[in-house]
């Protein structure tokens, strides 16, 4: 489907809502580099940053509420409708930047595609039907009208909606972190994630959220509840120790991989092999989001890939005791608790048990499959 998540088959509910984590990944994937970028100039030179700069500081506003969304809403455009859809999605976001006081990124999202799509059926019903010589200036006025009316649709029409829709979920989190509920999320986000939906959730939901709350107080825990590479941590060391004999070779590679690396999309195929193990998931994401608010640690910007080295590049200063502590009791806690699940190996044969060509050649892709057919 994209570079950045699996291709998926299927008409069903699941499908398509992987379908649609696989679009908002598409879109904010291309541009994280420019995240990271604003999310290190944040760190480093707001009044409370590593160097605080005034006139550098100046550059972190301009980049959250314009380049940010625009770029986003250029990708969505362009993949709708390649570069003429980049263009009029660029136009088009312009609109909710101007008409809106947070930051636009789900409207980019929206307002991208859109109008890409549009200009798309326009090329469609004129193909073939403009006289020779008149190309050039059919689909430069085609493009510069539609995006025009749909800037002015963003700052009239879907700006003002997105915004309330913004403010209305950040008024929700807010609720939940006063009532010190916010780790219950890790009830649907965990087993949401394992199901391939993570880019949909921390770039669709709580990316935008958490970009108009650190715009706003500098910081956000919302940036670590779906990224928090601990819960995953926990998960492959306890395989690597008590997990099915043939599987536990290739827990330290998937270790790098998921930790060091950031893909945690490695230990999803682990925990659907087991699936009583999303319990330890669930336990140890909350148990990370609780610490996160207890310490009151929180990033600067999105951390992707949910690498430990993105979590430290975007720390703020000072709060590195927090997120540190955050990602390590989350993985303590989904280490015991999967552990348990497990039962400690001693369900598993013996060593001697296994043939000579398991015990010496074991492939981490045939062991997965081969351990997935016992457990059914």
């Amino acid at each position: 489907m994209t570079s950045y998540t699996p291709f998926v088959q299927g008409q069903g509910f699941k499908a398509s809502v992987q379908r649609l984590g696989g679009h908002l990944a598409a879109m904010v994937m291309p541009n994280i580099g420019a995240f990271i970028a604003w999310g290190l100039i944040t760190a480093l030179f707001i009044p409370t940053g590593w160097i605080p700069n005034k006139t550098l500081a100046g550059l972190v506003g301009p980049m959250i509420s314009i380049l940010l969304p625009v770029l986003i809403g250029y990708t969505g455009g362009r993949l709708v409708h390649g570069q003429r859809g980049a263009v009029v999605g660029a136009v088009a976001t312009m609109g909710l930047v101007v008409g809106a006081d947070v930051p636009m990124i789900l409207g980019a999202m929206i307002i991208g595609p859109l109008t890409a799509y549009v200009l798309k059926l326009f090329d469609g019903l004129v193909a073939y039907k403009i006289r020779p010589g008149f190309e050039m200036l059919v689909d430069n006025f085609s493009a510069g009208i539609i995006g025009g009316a749909m800037a002015v649709g963003g700052v009239f029409g879907i700006g003002p909606v997105v915004e309330w829709l913004t403010k209305q979920a950040g008024s929700g989190v807010d609720w939940l972190v006063d009532n010190d509920l916010l780790p219950l999320t890790s009830v649907l986000v965990e087993p949401a994630k394992v199901l391939f939906l993570n880019n949909a959730i921390n770039h669709g939901v709580f990316g935008p959220l958490g970009i108009a709350e650190a715009a706003d107080k500098g910081k956000s825990i919302l940036f670590m509840i779906e990224s928090n590479p601990g819960p995953g941590l926990g998960l492959l060391l306890a395989f690597m120790l008590f997990g099915p004999r043939a599987l536990r070779p290739s827990a330290p590679a998937a270790i790098i991989v998921q930790f060091l690396g950031g893909i945690h999309e490695i230990y999803f195929p682990y925990v659907l092999m087991k699936p009583k193990l999303i319990l330890a998931m669930i336990c140890g994401g909350a148990a990370g989001v609780g610490t996160f608010m207890i310490t009151g640690a929180g990033l600067v910007a999105t951390p992707s890939p949910g690498s430990i080295f993105a979590y430290l590049a975007v720390t703020p200063k000072g709060g590195y005791v927090g997120v540190i502590l955050g990602v390590v009791i989350a993985a303590a806690v989904t280490f015991v608790v999967a552990s348990a699940l497990l039962g400690f190996g001693r369900g598993e044969p013996a060593e001697d048990a296994l043939g000579p060509d398991e015990e010496t050649t074991v492939n981490p892709d045939e062991a997965i499959n081969k351990s997935a057919k016992l457990e059914a």
